[in-house]
């Protein structure tokens, strides 16, 4: 069976991202479509060949998220309870010793992807449910930290690193668009929604925001769920 258009956009995507190089401080660099990409791959091949759904786009991953489970905004009880993807996961070329992947036998949680594929779960009761009207991915599939083990996001890293950065997301991005056709791109958090509009300006999806589900965010440790499901009836999204 040959793979999908959405693997072969990743799996590039993985290969570009290979080349760039990082500097302090940044110390490491997680690229789970590498060593976690059995299970990315599991979930584009099982939830993501519909076209026309609304498309939510995080950033890049946390580190008890995606880092540990190639799935975006991955939590890993959410992953293998709701979701039902559970496979191997290797580990990174060099490695945080406090920022161990595990994959799957992972113990923390990732509260951005409880609060994310939570509300879905009780919004929609299945996954299947869920994903016949939506389609989560991230932005930047890297994860970047420090040497004490601090998560550093894209829009902190330097000009000349970020920049190739984000013209090969927005390569990939823009790729996946064209093949995913979504009715809408909502970007989860401010830099997720700039950077769809940057890499999509040449393309006429429409794109919106909801607030990112984030616990360093004073308004979603308030009530995230109920916040998001506002701000999508807003962008004219049926729930």
């Amino acid at each position: 069976m040959p793979d999908s258009k959405l693997v072969t956009v990743t799996r590039r995507l993985a290969k570009d991202l290979g080349k760039l190089s990082f500097s302090e401080p940044t110390a490491y660099v997680y690229n789970p479509l590498v060593y976690a990409r059995a299970p990315h791959e599991v979930y584009l091949e099982r939830y993501g060949k519909t076209r026309g759904r609304v498309v939510l786009m995080g950033m890049n991953p946390g580190p008890f998220g995606m880092a540990q489970t190639g799935v975006p905004f991955g939590d890993v009880a959410l992953v293998r309870d709701f979701l039902g993807i559970e496979a191997r996961v290797d580990k990174p070329e060099a490695e945080h010793p406090a920022r161990q992947i595990l994959g799957f036998a992972c113990q923390r949680s990732e509260v951005s992807g409880t609060r994310l594929w939570g509300w879905a779960r009780d919004r929609f009761g299945t996954a299947n449910a869920f994903f016949e009207r939506f389609f989560v991915v991230n932005y930047c599939p890297l994860a970047f930290l420090e040497a004490s083990g601090k998560n550093r996001t894209p829009d902190k890293l330097p000009v000349a690193e970020r920049e190739p950065l984000l013209a090969t997301c927005d390569r990939a991005l823009g790729e996946l668009v064209a093949e995913l056709q979504p009715s809408l791109v909502i970007g989860v958090g401010a830099f997720a929604e700039s950077s769809a509009r940057r890499a999509l300006s040449g393309q006429s999806v429409p794109i919106g925001t909801i607030l990112h589900p984030s616990p360093a965010s004073p308004q979603a440790n308030k009530g995230w769920a109920g916040l998001a499901e506002k701000q999508l009836r807003a962008l004219g999204v049926k729930l």
